[in-house]
């Protein structure tokens, strides 16, 4: 005879077992995960994603492989991974900017960042710097002498940066708002042939990440006037921050993060972030990263869904004050 108490107990445990059945249909399916990145091989996105790829085999899934869909600054990425299956052989790798910047840039992106989206957790963060080459005079040490020298110079407004609505060219404008600088974006097609004008004396000044310029600064070609963490990088222990030379809201330290479909089973959620964790303190995945001047920066998925609401609270005005859109 069945009390109240045994229905209960009964109905207890059949929730606990139901529970516990989509993590074990999940394992026994998971032969494989897609990692989409929406880049192009060798980027940065691209290089996080196979550092972390090489780990995930064999723990999260037998085999883990890097599916490049590069176009729209990311977007075509993000939304493949909003129409797949949640049911974890599909993870994105992306940097923060499709998720807590790009709905300020566009009138209609074709994914919705929260509502499609469960994050995984932060895999590395990375910060901007400010680049100058021979066209800026050696005098010009600090971000304070390179607003004198171009108020001294208007012809030497333009800066260059990776991408039209980048982090980098946000940095650039909130410069020149601060400054009282018509400082102009020269947007370019990634860091490298903008790098590469700065090193010939093509354009002045270039705002990217900081792995990026590395090797030119360490070869001498370059120099760095500031770099955007809120401490100074290990990277480069002697340029200050912006903070520190009187630009506090040039502070920006921009993440690369993980994330399944929305209503992924938190279960198969919490066994990608725990594969992320082991990836990432594991010695020659934090050494590979540090090349590219990222820093390994494990999360829990809850402590990245509060980061991308902070960081998206922040840029929204940010991006409204500069007045950009995709469209402008």
């Amino acid at each position: 005879m069945f009390t109240r108490r045994h229905f209960v107990s009964v109905g207890a445990a059949t929730a606990a077992a139901s529970s516990l059945a989509p993590l074990h249909a999940w394992a026994q399916k998971l032969r494989s995960t897609k990692i989409i990145v929406g880049f192009a091989p060798g980027g940065t996105t691209d290089m996080v994603a196979r550092r972390v790829a090489e780990k995930f085999s064999g723990n999260f899934a037998e085999n883990a492989i890097v599916d490049n869909r590069s176009g729209a600054g990311g977007q075509i990425a993000c939304a493949a991974v909003k129409g797949a299956p949640p049911d974890g052989q599909t993870l994105l790798c992306t940097p923060y900017s499709c998720m807590v910047i790009f709905p300020y840039v566009y009138k209609k992106l074709p994914y919705d960042p929260v509502a499609d989206f469960a994050p995984v957790g932060i895999a590395a963060t990375t910060t901007q710097a400010m680049a100058v080459g021979p066209m800026v005079p050696a005098s010009v040490k600090s971000l304070p002498d390179y607003v004198a020298w171009v108020k001294a110079n208007p012809q030497h407004t333009g800066y260059g940066s990776p991408a039209a609505g980048s982090t980098s060219h946000f940095l650039g404008a909130l410069l020149g708002l601060e400054t009282q600088l018509p400082l102009v974006q020269v947007p370019y097609r990634g860091a490298v042939p903008g790098i590469a004008d700065v090193v010939a004396g093509q354009i002045p000044v270039m705002f990217t990440t900081t792995g990026d310029l590395l090797p030119h600064y360490k070869a001498g070609k370059l120099r760095l006037l500031g770099t955007s963490g809120a401490q100074r990088t290990v990277f480069t222990p002697e340029v200050p921050t912006f903070g520190e030379q009187g630009f506090p809201m040039l502070t920006s330290e921009e993440w690369f993060g993980f994330y399944a479909p929305a209503r992924t089973p938190p279960q198969v959620v919490d066994a990608a972030n725990q594969a992320l964790r082991t990836a990432l303190q594991d010695k020659s995945v934090i050494d590979s990263l540090a090349m590219l001047g990222l820093v390994a920066t494990p999360s829990s998925p809850q402590e990245m869904a509060e980061s991308q609401r902070a960081q998206s609270k922040r840029w929204g005005p940010l991006v409204k004050r500069i007045g950009f859109t995709a469209e402008s």
